[in-house]
């Protein structure tokens, strides 16, 4: 699951250089439009564009237990570097700084224009409800629930573009996302090696079947749609990739330790100042300068050196964390009362 993890992390990173940073063709099902770049762009999409999907399931297969400590940890790494990057930057350029700006930047989920912090911290609130709700229910009712939120989420929302949910980047889809992910922890289909069921027999044809599918929709209808979070034929390929992970038997130390930095990498790379002055003109110059076999080897290098800055960012984070919070928290719990 770390490992999936990580993979999540870099298939949000290849949908900003891809999509978000160039923007997507539209054919409308001219296939004379698309030339090479334009295949390459919308295949890769489709093969990444569960990233968050995946991200958000981890999360409802373990199950999110809140408390104090895991509160404050998510919202002081939010602040670290929302904070950390502005205040960095007003110090190396002291004409940027402005006092709005930097109050700005403490109000993380008001003042944001990363949408998957608020909504995730929204989905840590409601967790214990949802947790309970979900292990008081039967197979046949969870069934019954997750198939009714399916066609609430899907037909209404994706179909017909309904405000709760139109394209998945909202609470509703991590909702929707967490409950799958805790349907196939608590009632799901058995690891491949316990057992064959339709989503254990070869996972990964699931995966490559829905992205195939993402691709065909994609040439046929608007890419907001083809690729919404909350599109059949991504949750589809979100399901047989998860599965494809769950039954691995693998354990690594090093996957471990870099996991632990993955959200960092979305936090940083998708801040504000760092997306919208280094990454995207960076990424658009090298896709006008570049052919697209070196465009494709510039991009993995430059997923390579954000994780590995993150990395290091979030080592420094950890520590500080521990000497600030959880220190305190420890000394707090342990003074007499």
């Amino acid at each position: 699951m770390e490992l999936l993890r990580i993979v999540s992390m870099i298939m949000v990173l290849v949908v900003h250089i891809d999509g978000a940073s160039l923007g997507l063709p539209e054919p409308y099902g001219h296939f004379n439009t698309l030339d090479s770049r334009s295949i390459w762009q919308l295949t890769v999409e489709a093969f990444a564009i569960i990233g968050v999907n995946c991200f958000t399931i981890i999360s409802g297969y373990f199950g999110i237990r809140l408390r104090l400590r895991s509160c404050l940890s998510f919202i002081f790494q939010c602040l670290f570097y929302s904070v950390g990057i502005y205040t960095a930057i007003s110090i190396a350029i002291p004409s940027f700084f402005s006092w709005e700006g930097w109050i700005e930047s403490w109000l993380i989920l008001s003042h944001n224009d990363l949408w998957y912090v608020p909504a995730y911290f929204g989905l840590m609130i409601i967790s214990p409800v949802l947790n309970a709700g979900l292990e008081s229910l039967t197979k046949k009712q969870y069934a019954l629930v997750l198939t009714l939120f399916a066609f609430f989420n899907i037909w209404l929302g994706w179909v017909w573009n309904a405000q709760f949910n139109p394209t998945g980047y909202t609470i509703v889809q991590l909702i929707f996302v967490y409950m799958i992910g805790r349907y196939i922890r608590l009632y799901g289909c058995k690891k491949a090696n316990a057992g064959r069921t339709l989503f254990t027999h070869r996972p990964i044809w699931i995966y490559i079947g829905g992205s195939i599918l993402v691709l065909g929709t994609s040439i046929w209808m608007p890419s907001v749609k083809a690729f919404a979070y909350n599109s059949p034929a991504v949750l589809l390929s979100t399901i047989g990739l998860f599965l494809v992970f769950r039954n691995m038997e693998f354990t690594s130390r090093a996957v471990n330790i870099i996991a632990k930095s993955a959200f960092a990498v979305y936090l940083i790379h998708k801040n504000p100042l760092i997306w919208g002055n280094i990454i995207r003109p960076s990424v658009r110059y090298m896709w006008e300068h570049l052919s697209l076999p070196a465009f494709s080897v510039a991009a993995i290098l430059l997923i390579i050196a954000i994780f590995m800055a993150a990395i290091i960012a979030d080592g420094i984070r950890r520590q500080i964390y521990e000497i600030c919070v959880n220190r305190f928290l420890r000394n707090t719990a342990n003074s007499p009362k």
